[in-house]
């Protein structure tokens, strides 16, 4: 599978709209909001200028499938946050999760070389949260009722793991590596 990260364009702007619209992805997300070509410009402007936060496009084989971000970038702690989302459907469940997780937490502990790696998740996905576990990212909390959307209340957990455990146990995970751009 020719799996790549490479920096976002302007030319993707209508599919990450789209992909980022589809109630299949905004369920697992904090908003849902309605994306104009308009604003994704002003926000595609302003993330190739902001040294905290990297963009990329999740693709195979040629083919655009989704978005894998790394934010809060913090260098004097040495840590940040990371998500993705598959917006082209027909693409999940390939093992495209495992080849992610472990070359971001390379990415970011040898590359960035930072200390620790953070996410958050909504506490009803817990499909995300056991493929974390997996690949040695911890449960650290729960947020109780921290993010309404559509008038209910969810909790989110949020889980982390560090460069002493990944470097403990990533010779127990075979993946391919992939170019991250």
């Amino acid at each position: 599978m020719g799996i790549i990260l490479r920096k976002i364009k302007e030319n993707d702007l209508e599919n990450i709209i789209e992909w980022r619209m589809m109630p299949q992805v905004t369920k697992y997300m904090y908003t849902d909001p309605i994306l104009t070509l308009e604003e994704q410009k002003i926000w595609l402007a302003k993330i190739e200028k902001n040294d905290k936060e990297l963009y990329w496009i999740i693709e195979i084989d040629n083919t655009s499938i989704g978005i894998l971000s790394i934010n809060h970038i913090d260098n004097v702690n040495r840590r940040c946050s990371w998500a993705y989302y598959i917006g082209n459907t027909s693409f999940r469940g390939r093992g495209i999760a495992t080849i992610l997780e472990c070359n971001v937490y390379d990415y970011v502990f040898n590359t960035l070389k930072l200390n620790k790696l953070c996410c958050e998740v909504f506490e009803f996905n817990r499909k995300v949260i056991e493929i974390h576990k997996k690949f040695g990212t911890e449960i650290e909390g729960i947020l109780k009722q921290h993010i309404c959307k559509n008038n209910t209340f969810y909790n989110i957990v949020c889980m982390g793991i560090t460069i002493d455990t990944w470097n403990r146990i990533k010779h127990n995970y075979k993946y391919e590596k992939i170019y991250i751009e």
